[in-house]
């Protein structure tokens, strides 16, 4: 990964990191990154007094499939609720236009406040 990737990475975290904050999640920021035992890009955004984990990817290439797989392995590694992954849509500049995808399962977790059944 080249430099220029990661400060768009980096500065996409913090675009979405800073949304959370100003819209009523006070502690949520960026996380340091922690190789295999990873928790998630965003951390300190919580529902139902149980954390959730979000991966932030600013790519123009869509790989979902992956993607909830990192996000459910830093949901484990957090013990957190659900994992949401927050991706760019290209042409929108503000964090509230971006995408929040997620498994069914992890929605149901998000509504209910617990881990669904399968």
């Amino acid at each position: 990964m080249t430099a220029y990737h990661r400060q768009k990475g980096s500065s996409f975290e913090r675009l979405v990191a800073d949304y959370f904050k100003v819209n009523g999640f006070p502690s949520a920021d960026r996380r340091v990154k922690s190789g295999r035992k990873d928790r998630g890009d965003i951390g300190g955004v919580g529902i139902h007094d149980q954390w959730l984990v979000f991966e932030a990817k600013n790519t123009a290439k869509i790989n979902l499939g992956t993607w909830a797989n990192e996000a459910e392995t830093e949901r484990v590694n957090d013990e957190a609720l659900a994992g949401v992954i927050i991706h760019k849509r290209h042409g929108k500049g503000q964090a509230g236009d971006q995408w929040a995808t997620m498994p069914l399962s992890d929605l149901v977790a998000i509504l209910t406040g617990k881990r669904p059944q399968l």
